[in-house]
């Protein structure tokens, strides 16, 4: 989705319709070369069908777990709402994998939930779960962090955070955080 968003963001900057890009906003980022990583085969196969119809776009989605796959090299890394389902052991294992990904100027975007968010947090997993539940047919257990265990963690994967709260007008608890390498 992030690949769709990204691409749909250009082509409105770039329209002739008035008022198509907010005022003030910079331009969204070019993509030169995106690779997505999706564990569900489905969501792969409906990825690269879709990108398949956008000849312009470098847009590769694999079918594998972030666990295990090759990141290769990159100058950014965007991973939201995955790592809570993730032991802590594997949690920090793909974080020193995407550290080594990165170059000097590397950036790693991470949105997590605040563990420490009280009833928003307890909505916010019980909405994970959910569709966890529908998608796998199974509970799972999830690990959550408050935000500051999850500052902790990326500090000693070698990263340097900025937490940026983007829950502002939802029932959630999210976060943000901005890493670089340190």
């Amino acid at each position: 989705m992030l690949a769709a968003w990204l691409l749909a963001a250009r082509a409105v900057h770039a329209s002739d319709a008035r008022q198509a890009w907010p005022q003030g906003w910079p331009p969204p980022p070019s993509l030169r070369e995106y690779t997505g990583i999706e564990i569900n085969l489905r969501e792969v196969a409906r990825a690269r069908h879709a990108f398949a119809l956008d000849t312009g776009a470098a847009v590769q989605i694999v079918h594998g777990d972030i666990r295990e796959v090759d990141y290769g090299s990159a100058d950014a890394v965007v991973i939201l709402d995955v790592l809570h389902y993730l032991d802590p052991h594997a949690q920090e294992q793909v974080l020193q994998r995407v550290r080594r990904a990165l170059g000097p100027q590397g950036l790693l975007l991470l949105r997590v939930g605040d563990a420490a968010g009280g009833m928003r947090f307890a909505l916010s997993k019980a909405v994970d779960r959910s569709v966890a539940l529908v998608r796998r047919r199974r509970w799972i257990r999830l690990e959550c962090r408050p935000l500051r265990a999850w500052e902790r963690l990326l500090s000693g994967c070698g990263f340097r955070t900025h937490a940026l709260p983007m829950s502002e007008g939802t029932p959630f608890v999210n976060v943000l955080l901005r890493a670089e390498l340190a």
